[in-house]
């Protein structure tokens, strides 16, 4: 006979994904909570919410020695699916759909001239940094400047061009660096860059091009704006994940062989 902890991991393993979602409420709650007593709604609840799960990676990274954080436990497994590309991909395309059409006509060349700008300015800064810590080799400081345009764009060009799974591991870890900075400040700086009406969100999530921080730094700004940056910064991956193992490698290798 199994014992009532035995029973009760069976019960988790068999409802993961029932059991990840209950973990992801929670948690979102929990953070929202702590976003309105602590910090009065300046510090987002989703910039809360992703600090927790990066907290709570870190430690099933420790306890099961595994390469999926939580999700490495058994009974936590559904985090692993509810995290992974195909949910997120639906919510990122659910929220885009909220854009009006008219609005986003209105952004014109000005938008897709952002989306370019963004791109080239984070590959720019990224490679920049790469080179400054001692990366000579085009495909690494590719990896690296895709990383900073967004912790999606820096794997899938590494995977493409052929980087060390060191080098795609910073261009994460830039990406993620990128996001949280995006969410946290954009709050505090949205009144003096104009950050009011949904073209100049379009601009914005075009320049930044991070998802998720975009996403949660208008969320704290005005929650009405979040379609409009989610759509561009949509784009600004897509765009970002074509040109990155192609036109931006074939230059840099150009310059740096």
């Amino acid at each position: 006979m199994p014992s009532a902890l035995q029973s009760l991991e069976i019960v988790l393993i068999k409802n993961s994904l029932l059991v990840a979602f209950a973990i992801m409420g929670s948690t979102v709650w929990i953070s929202y909570f702590l976003s309105d007593r602590l910090t009065r709604g300046r510090l987002h609840g989703s910039a809360i919410a992703i600090f927790i799960g990066l907290v709570m990676a870190c430690i099933g990274g420790i306890i099961t020695n595994g390469k999926q954080g939580i999700a490495d436990i058994a009974a936590l497994s559904g985090i692993g699916l509810m995290g992974g590309a195909m949910l997120r991909d639906l919510a990122i395309v659910a929220t885009a759909f909220g854009v009006k059409a008219e609005e986003f006509g209105k952004s014109g060349l000005i938008g897709i001239l952002s989306l370019f700008t963004g791109i080239t300015l984070s590959f720019l800064v990224g490679g920049t940094v790469a080179y400054s810590f001692g990366y000579r080799d085009a495909i690494s400081i590719t990896t690296i400047g895709a990383g900073s345009a967004t912790y999606i764009v820096g794997p899938v060009t590494g995977s493409a061009i052929g980087a060390t799974s060191e080098v795609i591991a910073l261009s994460v870890a830039a990406g993620l660096v990128k996001a949280i900075l995006v969410m946290i400040l954009t709050p505090f700086l949205a009144k003096y860059i104009g950050l009011d009406n949904p073209r100049a969100a379009m601009i914005f999530g075009g320049i930044m091009g991070t998802n998720s921080g975009v996403m949660a730094g208008l969320a704290a700004t005005d929650p009405k704006l979040v379609p409009y940056g989610a759509m561009t910064a949509t784009f600004y991956t897509g765009l970002g994940c074509l040109l990155g193992p192609s036109v931006i490698f074939i230059f840099i290798r150009t310059i740096f062989g």
